[in-house]
């Protein structure tokens, strides 16, 4: 009875594998039929094969390349960087491009359509197999579509406006603006000029930002990091009329100093020099890129920037991660709390969550609120954190002297000048931290 059951067993695993079997081949057939209904492509070209696309308007002509090296480059009508992602998105558009539909077989006159006098033709070259050359029409009378027909093919089609805007494009439009190309990621050494100051950055072994330059200082990393942004939207205005554009050179010249930056990658160094003039406007010219170009006013206020604006004003790096040590001495008494298994202790007893969490805010929240050069005091309190797995142990010292309180961190120099009523709501946490009430019992 056991070996019927076995051969049944197998029966049935066999008719289920057969169609598993029958079921993928049916989708396979289903996916290489064409359906009927589909819009023609008028475009289908592998992508790894797509070479060069020449777009043609109104006489004019842009020719777009992708080399060897897979980095677009714009060859006409004059050798440009291109933009990657705006190049990216005419090849993509082209690699499957698809109509509406076929609105004549065989038109007895195109001028009707607008394709006798083509405003836009776009020529697509590939590795294998004849080039394709599109050629774009008038828009439909109903508006969202335009009349577009293949060389060589007698029919005429309608493509969606926004199909033909992926490829109405000039050199203007796919020509990187970028006033500076370093790369982000591989950024080791920043500096910026301002105010008669100088300020130098640099990466730590973390990968963190610091101050390098006029001396040595914990940097706010996402102020450095803000005008990195900054330094990235620093683009060309190509809108600009011919002739404004040519006198912008004067106009750098004549404008007031207002900063500069250099940026250092792994392919060496890129600078950029900021004049602001009494209008307001800002001009810039990059050692990335030939001529003056108009800058926004984001991107040129960015650099009206002084030495504490990147100053790390936190007495704690531990940040957003929970600590897992506190020591905090007020006067003569200290309080300890450790953190273990998702549990405060002090002194063997489970503390309260809520009021250690309370302690660990106002310790996050303790901040310069300037950078004094000189400041003493008798000591007052003291915090000792130890985060990251205790890899990671913060000292401050604070001190006060009559109404005004400094804080240093243990093994370096700066003075911070800090909110007194921060430091009372410090040490009122600290004060407050009490013992876990024992779990009620349920009524049976």
């Amino acid at each position: 009875m056991q070996f019927r059951g076995l051969l049944m067993a197998a029966a049935a695993l066999a008719v289920l594998g057969g169609l598993v079997w029958w079921s993928n081949k049916a989708e396979a057939n289903k996916e290489k039929t064409a359906d009927p209904n589909a819009p023609p492509k008028l475009v289908e070209i592998d992508a790894a094969k797509l070479q060069k696309v020449e777009i043609t308007k109104n006489g004019a002509v842009t020719t777009l390349e992708r080399p060897a090296d897979n980095r677009y480059r714009i060859t006409s009508p004059q050798p440009l960087a291109a933009d990657q992602d705006a190049a990216s998105g005419v090849f993509t558009a082209l690699t499957s491009y698809v109509s509406d539909g076929i609105v004549e077989e065989k038109a007895a006159s195109l001028a009707p359509f607008g394709l006798d006098h083509p405003t836009l033709t776009v020529a697509i070259t590939r590795k294998d197999g004849a080039p394709v050359k599109l050629l774009f029409g008038d828009d439909t009378p109903t508006g969202g579509s335009t009349y577009v027909m293949k060389e060589g093919d007698p029919r005429v089609y309608t493509v969606a406006s926004y199909n033909k805007a992926s490829l109405d494009k000039s050199w203007t439009d796919l020509r990187d603006k970028r006033l500076l190309t370093f790369d982000a990621e591989k950024l080791s050494r920043l500096e910026l000029a301002t105010k008669g100051q100088t300020i130098e950055f640099g990466k730590n072994n973390n990968g963190e930002w610091q101050i390098v330059k006029p001396r040595p200082l914990r940097a706010d990393g996402n102020q450095v990091e803000e005008l990195l942004r900054k330094l990235k939207d620093a683009k060309m205005d190509v809108s600009l009329p011919g002739g404004e554009a040519q006198g912008l050179t004067a106009k750098f010249n004549a404008a007031a100093p207002a900063g500069s930056a250099k940026a250092t990658d792994a392919a060496g160094e890129q600078t950029i020099e900021v004049r602001k003039d009494k209008d307001g406007n800002f001009y810039a010219r990059s050692s990335a890129v030939e001529g003056v170009h108009k800058l926004s006013a984001d991107v040129g206020e960015g650099f009206n920037k002084t030495l504490d604006d990147f100053r790390n004003r936190k007495l704690f790096d531990f940040g957003w991660t929970d600590p897992g040590r506190i020591d905090i001495r007020d006067g003569g008494a200290l309080r300890s709390f450790s953190k273990a298994g998702g549990k405060w202790t002090s002194a063997g007893k489970e503390m309260d969550s809520t009021s250690v969490q309370s302690l660990v805010d106002k310790l996050r929240e303790l901040s310069a609120v300037k950078f004094p050069e000189k400041g003493s005091g008798e000591p007052t309190l003291e915090a000792t954190v130890a985060s990251a797995d205790g890899k990671r142990t913060e000292k401050v010292i604070i001190t006060k002297s009559g109404n005004s309180y400094f804080g240093t961190r243990e093994g370096e120099p700066s003075l911070y000048e800090l909110d007194g009523k921060l430091v009372e709501e410090l040490r009122h946490a600290a004060a407050d931290v009490k013992a876990a009430q024992p779990a009620k019992e349920q009524k049976k």
